[in-house]
């Protein structure tokens, strides 16, 4: 019936020409995305009902003052996600719109467009070991607010066809990058523990980022072409200026919160004990370095998986061609569907194998199946296995790839913060990305040297990789600060 009417809407115009699998695709996906909602926002996991019964035992009234009741709990995490929810959906959306469009704009500056990519992943790569250390000794707040006033200068520098200017604008966005995924993440966890809320809730603030991450994705590629319409190739990076201008005001108003030294004394420390406590913990802490080579694989293979999906669709040319528009959509509903049903998921892994180490399972069979998603067109396109529409099959694999970076978004986040230690998170997760800005690279090589089959093999082996790392963490003693 859907089809029918979508399908009579675009016989009046009102709808792009997209081909009949790309509607069947989006129609499909578009209704288990709303049942996934509905379903999960009517069920409340398990493990939430039993830390809001237990709260009032686990809360310090030396750190926190009086104890609260349940439901005061409750509805002082509910104030305090929303604020964090908030301005993480306003930097993603900003981000999702330079990211759509910053290709199509170097290509109309007749630029090289490959030299400003690669320097951007460079500077991030040598930034990232002594920017967490400042994250953690200034404040996290402070790097947020940074982190803004940067973006406001590189989305300026982008109206420039001058290169040396456009090259400076990269160096600063590898900079960016990694503020944006380690001091926004820092200041909600070690917040989230100083007001003295259960573990169990970081799954749900996680959880909803990863929903609301494939939710802006969705909504930036509309509206990124509204306004590149209206004032043409620069015109999403203007949108992005006046989005991170809001989340600049929105920031203002969090507390502040630092990294500690091993006296305890908040932000006291200098920059060099930060960046040496940090690799001390990396090297030494097996259980830290599994983590951080974890996401390197998982995300290296990501980012890789995403130079490939469109070159490799229109190469199986399929009838009608590919909306890449349409496609990208249906790609980030199946990341919106994995971040909501993590929850119930993670519930059940709970509830049958193990509470402790139920994320550790969870994101082992999350790699898993991510490896086996991406094995299936590398075997495809090889010869390997022989398939009926490969078509077809390559875009179902496709999706479930989405659907599993949905759902190892927000369990490799409260990994990250099970793991690594709130003091040093700011330089942990920094040292993190060493690694995942060389498999990006050596991923982005990949592409253009080897067959589309092999770089598929590639990624379905990093994946793999990351499932075995995973794995070797369970029934390995959890830190004793993060033990419940």
């Amino acid at each position: 019936m859907l089809k029918h009417i979508l399908i009579s809407v675009k016989g009046l115009g009102i709808l792009p020409d997209w081909p009949e699998w790309a509607l069947d695709v989006l129609i499909v996906m578009s209704i288990f995305l709303a049942i996934t909602l509905v379903v999960t926002s009517l069920n409340i996991p398990e493990d939430e009902r039993e830390a809001t019964k237990s709260v009032d035992e686990k809360r310090d009234p030396k750190t926190e003052g009086l104890k609260k009741s349940r439901k005061e709990l409750h509805d002082e995490f509910d104030r305090f996600r929303r604020k964090y929810i908030l301005v993480y959906l306003v930097i993603m959306l900003a981000d999702w719109m330079q990211g759509t469009h910053m290709y199509t704009l170097y290509l109309s500056y007749g630029v090289n467009i490959s030299t400003l990519f690669l320097t951007g992943f460079l500077s991030g790569a040598i930034s990232a070991p002594f920017l967490g250390s400042a994250v953690d000794k200034f404040g996290r707040k402070r790097s947020c607010i940074f982190y803004c006033i940067l973006e406001i200068v590189i989305n300026t520098m982008e109206h420039t066809t001058n290169f040396k200017i456009l090259l400076t604008g990269r160096v600063l966005g590898g900079i960016s990058t990694n503020l944006l995924f380690s001091a926004f993440e820092s200041w909600m966890t070690t917040e989230h523990r100083r007001r003295g809320f259960p573990e169990e809730w970081l799954s749900r603030t996680y959880s909803e980022a990863s929903i609301g991450n494939g939710s802006m994705a969705i909504f930036a590629g509309i509206l990124a072409q509204v306004l590149e319409d209206k004032f043409g190739h620069i015109g999403p990076f203007q949108g992005a200026i006046v989005l991170t201008v809001l989340a600049l005001v929105l920031v203002s108003g969090w507390e502040e919160n630092y990294g500690e030294n091993k006296d305890g004394m908040k932000g006291r420390s200098s920059i060099y004990s930060q960046f040496i406590d940090g690799w001390t913990t990396t090297i030494k802490d097996s259980r830290v370095w599994k983590i951080g080579f974890t996401q390197a694989l998982s995300e290296g293979a990501m980012y890789t998986f995403v130079f490939m999906w469109v070159p490799t669709l229109l190469s199986l040319d399929p009838p009608g061609g590919v909306p890449t528009g349409c496609v990208f959509s249906s790609l980030m509903m199946a990341i919106t569907i994995g971040g909501a049903i993590f929850p119930p998921f993670q519930a059940l892994i709970s509830s049958v194998y193990s509470k402790t180490f139920s994320s550790e399972i969870l994101a082992s069979l999350i790699y898993l199946v991510a490896a086996i998603s991406m094995a299936i067109p590398a075997a495809g396109m090889s010869g390997m296995l022989q398939l009926e529409d490969c078509f077809i099959i390559t875009v179902i694999s496709f999706l479930t790839m989405e659907l599993c970076v949905g759902l190892f978004m927000p369990v490799a986040g409260i990994l990250r913060s099970k793991y690594v230690p709130d003091s040093q998170q700011g330089a942990i997760l920094n040292i993190f990305r060493l690694p995942l800005n060389a498999i990006v690279v050596a991923g982005t090589y990949a592409t253009d040297v080897l067959e589309t089959s092999t770089v598929f093999a590639l990624i379905s082996t990093f994946l793999l990789s990351a499932a075995l790392l995973q794995a070797s963490l369970i029934n390995n003693k959890v830190p004793r600060q993060k033990q419940e």
